[in-house]
C-alpha cells in the first residue's frame, strides 16, 4: 500500500495569481520488490497516465517544474530509480543494482501502485529502463516522449570513451578513473552545465543535490555497477528497435543537442524505426529539462493530445 509522506504546492510561472490552480504534488513510499520506491505524484487518479523515468545521476526531483505542468490533464507519476534520489533498498533485499534489475524494480512498482496503461517520458538512464518496460508490456504503453534517451549506437558521443574503455576492461584502475572524472561535484555539475547558453541559468540545488546522494555511504559503488552493465543496454538496442518496429508506439524524440553523451542522430534515428516519430531539438544540453521545461512541456502536451493519449468518457487511469 502507498503511504503519502507530505504533499507541496510547487511553484512556477502563474503560481502567484492563483495557487488554487497549480496542481499539488504529493510524495509516497511504497513497497515494490522488496524496495521501498519513493515517488511523487500529481493529477487527478482517473486522468491518463505519464510515469517520468529519471536519469543519472538525478531522481524524481529533476521533475519538479514538469510534473505541474502536466498535472492539470494527466496522472503524473515520478519515481526514484533502485539506487537514486530516496528510494530505499534494504541490505537483506541484496540486491543486484543492473539494468534488467532497475526494470523488475519499476515494472513491479507500475503493478502495486496499478496502473496498467501508461504513456512513458524516458530520460538517460530512465531510457534503457522504460524500453525493457515497454518491450515486456507493449500493450500497456500508449506513448514515448525522449528526452535524451538513447536507443541507438550512432547516438552515443564520444563522451562515451572512459565509460566503454571500462566495459572492455573492467580493472580496479578504470574503475577509479570513473570515479574521479565523473563522480564528482564537478563532474556533475558539468552534466548539467554542458551545452547550456548560460550555464548560471542551471538551478543549483540539481547538481548538488544529486552529488550529495552519490556520496552516501556505498553509493557510488552502485553507481559504478550500473555504468559496467550499460554495456547491457547497448547489447539490447537492436531488441529495443525491433520493438520500435513492431510496435510502433507513438514517439517524440526531444533533444538538448547540445548533449555530448547522446547525440542528435540518436533522436533521428528513431525514424528507422517508427517512420511517423515526431523529433525536436532545443538549443541546450544533456539536462535540457533545466533550461527548456516550458517548450518541453508543451511539446508533450501537443505530441499527447495529438496521439490520443487523453480522457476519454468512462474511462479510468488504471
Amino acid at each position: 500500500m502507498s503511504k503519502a509522506i507530505s504533499s507541496q504546492v510547487t511553484s512556477g510561472p502563474g503560481a502567484a495569481e492563483g495557487r488554487s490552480s497549480v496542481p499539488v504534488t504529493s510524495l509516497h513510499r511504497v513497497e515494490a520488490d522488496g524496495v521501498q520506491v519513493f515517488y511523487r505524484a500529481a493529477g487527478d487518479p482517473s486522468a491518463p497516465v505519464v510515469l517520468l523515468l529519471h536519469g543519472f545521476p538525478s531522481s524524481s526531483f529533476m521533475f519538479r517544474e514538469l510534473i505541474p505542468r502536466l498535472a492539470d490533464r494527466y496522472r503524473v507519476i515520478a519515481p526514484d530509480l533502485p539506487g537514486f534520489g530516496f528510494t530505499e533498498v534494504p541490505a537483506e533485499r541484496k540486491y543486484v543494482y543492473s539494468f534488467d534489475g532497475l526494470a523488475r524494480t519499476i515494472d513491479a512498482f507500475t503493478q502495486v501502485i496499478k496502473i496498467n496503461r501508461y504513456a512513458i517520458y524516458v530520460f538517460d538512464y530512465g531510457a534503457p529502463t522504460g524500453f525493457r518496460l515497454a518491450m515486456a508490456h507493449p500493450e500497456r504503453v500508449t506513448a514515448i516522449v525522449s528526452q535524451n534517451g538513447n536507443a541507438y549506437e550512432e547516438g552515443l558521443g564520444d563522451a562515451w570513451g572512459p565509460i566503454r574503455k571500462y566495459w572492455a576492461s573492467p580493472t580496479a584502475e578504470n574503475r577509479e578513473v570513473i570515479r574521479k572524472n565523473i563522480l564528482t561535484l564537478e563532474g556533475t555539475r558539468w552534466q548539467y552545465t554542458h551545452g547550456v547558453a548560460d550555464p548560471e541559468s542551471v538551478a543549483p540545488e540539481s547538481y548538488t543535490l544529486d552529488t550529495a546522494l552519490f556520496e552516501r555511504l556505498g553509493n557510488k559503488e552502485i553507481q559504478l555497477d550500473l555504468f559496467l552493465d550499460y554495456a547491457s543496454n547497448v547489447k539490447l538496442y537492436p531488441k529495443f528497435q525491433e520493438y520500435f518496429r513492431k510496435s510502433k508506439p507513438p514517439l517524440l524524440a526531444i533533444w538538448g543537442k547540445n548533449d555530448p553523451f547522446f547525440l542528435p542522430p540518436g533522436a533521428e534515428a528513431f525514424r528507422k524505426d517508427i517512420p511517423s516519430a515526431k523529433v525536436e531539438f532545443l538549443n541546450t544540453g544533456h539536462f535540457a529539462i533545466e533550461t527548456s521545461v516550458v517548450e518541453i512541456a508543451a511539446a508533450m502536451q501537443e505530441f499527447l493530445e495529438a496521439n490520443g493519449v487523453g480522457r476519454r468518457s468512462g474511462e479510468s487511469a488504471a
